[in-house]
């Protein structure tokens, strides 16, 4: 990966740069209060931490077909990628990022990628093909995977909720369990033993695990397995 990639944070600082002329001013203030208020509550206290097994359950691929992250891993040490939805800009924003500057680098040490949201698998099949995104991307229905780390967002106001749908935006009608709980956007590096060795959770969602972190954390894992 070469060091001329600009980060996720420089791309969403240019994208917010624009944004902030675009929204009516009320849908604006919702969204920066509801930001504020995830950053201040900061990190889950229940939000697991290295060292203990990955949780698993039952999800969907993008066809609507049943599998588990196990699964989906193969055996194999994974970056698994946990993500809003297909509206949220600021995860297509660090999808894109992780396909450009994640996959080669993975591909080369055996690692695999896979992203993991709420939302119904049409959602998922049509933020893969839009992106370009040659990982694996799945539906955790009822975001049950993300409630085992301890990275659910909190619920969200009803102001923001109706600001998200004056753009049209309708979170629960887009998740696979019809309501509009969220996960924290979170990167977690687990082992081939399905052993989670680094977790990076981002109560403002605005924000995002930079691909370089991600990759040092993998290099420590390559020489935890020698």
């Amino acid at each position: 990966m070469t060091s001329t990639k600009p980060t996720i944070a420089d791309q969403v600082g240019a994208f917010q740069a624009t944004l902030s002329t675009r929204l009516p001013a009320g849908v604006a203030t919702a969204f920066a209060a509801e930001r504020a208020a995830f950053a201040t509550l900061g990190t889950p206290a229940e939000a697991v931490g290295p060292g203990v097994a990955m949780p698993d359950g039952a999800l969907l691929d993008v066809h609507g077909e049943p599998t588990t992250l196990a699964r989906a891993r193969g055996g194999r040490p994974a970056v698994v990628v946990f993500y809003r939805g297909a509206w949220c800009p600021y995860c297509n924003l660090a999808l894109r990022a992780y396909q450009d500057q994640l996959v080669p680098e993975l591909a080369e040490r055996g690692v695999g990628l896979i992203a993991v949201s709420p939302q119904k698998p049409d959602g998922s099949l049509s933020m893969a093909e839009a992106n370009d995104l040659t990982f694996t991307v799945l539906t955790d229905p009822g975001n049950g995977i993300a409630a085992a780390l301890g990275v659910l967002s909190p619920d969200r106001d009803p102001a923001v909720r109706d600001a998200a749908l004056s753009l049209g935006v309708d979170v629960a009608a887009g998740n696979a369990d019809g309501t509009d709980a969220l996960p924290m956007p979170t990167v977690v590096v687990v082992d081939a033993d399905g052993v989670i060795r680094w977790v990076d959770v981002h109560p403002d969602y605005t924000t995002r695990s930079e691909p370089r972190a991600i990759l040092d954390a993998v290099a420590d894992l390559r020489g935890e397995e020698g």
